[in-house]
């Protein structure tokens, strides 16, 4: 049975007391509804396009900062969590309604789903004429462990690998239809663990920066090929030049 993801999503983990403005400012960034919120303690709920399927979701953390991490949606979680210990990740909970989270061989959290997705939601149309989406997930991984990290999403996605983006950026290619395009960055410096963050395409990065700082985020350093800002919780996130699909 394949362990390569039909559909992948992406979690914001919004740090304590951060829930509420995190979830207002990422529904202003995509135009996307709530849903109802689940979970024993009401921690998680889906940020709902209007057209397709979702692919970002938000939860409350309990403690610490807040990161992203990513579900990987399969056929069947525990097979895919057996494969992904052969490759060098780690079990952290097999919950009893049948997902599993693990930590990737470089310390990043991803979980095995089963839920059911299969059409990419449109970009967004704001009134200015502009158009935006969340599209991409990054892999921000240390030097040290760069070379286990990729060998081990190559190996359990079975997608293939474009190294030849630049020095420091390659890229994980999963089918056309998923929602999220992978990059993985090769950092600079060293961390304890391998963390991600996640990148809009835009038609317009100046007009798309001021909106995102107009609902709250802070605008970084920029660049002739993206802008990082971070939300109102300390998510940091980047606008690209990229042009949504």
């Amino acid at each position: 049975m394949s362990t390569s993801p039909f559909w992948v999503s992406a979690f914001l983990d919004l740090p304590p007391g951060g829930f509420d403005r995190g979830v207002a400012f990422w529904q202003g960034v995509t135009g996307y509804a709530l849903s109802p919120r689940r979970g024993v303690d009401g921690e998680f709920a889906t940020l709902v396009p209007p057209e397709g399927d979702d692919y970002l979701r938000v939860q409350a953390l309990g403690g610490g900062p807040g990161r992203v991490h990513l579900d990987l949606h399969v056929e069947n979680p525990t097979v895919a969590a057996e494969a992904a210990i052969e490759l060098g990740a780690h079990v952290l909970v097999r919950h009893e309604l049948g997902y599993v989270v693990l930590r990737s061989p470089g310390g990043f959290v991803f979980c095995f789903v089963r839920a059911q997705a299969s059409r990419r939601p449109p970009a967004a149309t704001w009134p200015d004429g502009s158009r935006s989406q969340v599209d991409q997930v990054c892999l921000d991984v240390p030097p040290s462990a760069y070379d286990a990290e990729v060998a081990f999403w190559q190996a359990l996605t079975g997608w293939d690998w474009n190294p030849d983006v630049s020095r420091e950026f390659a890229r994980l290619l999963p089918p056309d239809e998923q929602p999220l395009r992978w990059l993985v960055q090769l950092l600079d410096d060293e961390e304890p663990e391998v963390r991600a963050h996640l990148d809009l395409s835009c038609t317009d990065r100046a007009a798309e920066t001021d909106r995102h700082a107009a609902l709250g985020a802070t605008v970084g350093p920029a660049n002739g090929e993206w802008t990082v800002l971070t939300d109102p919780v300390g998510t940091t996130y980047c606008i690209t030049e990229r042009k949504p699909r």
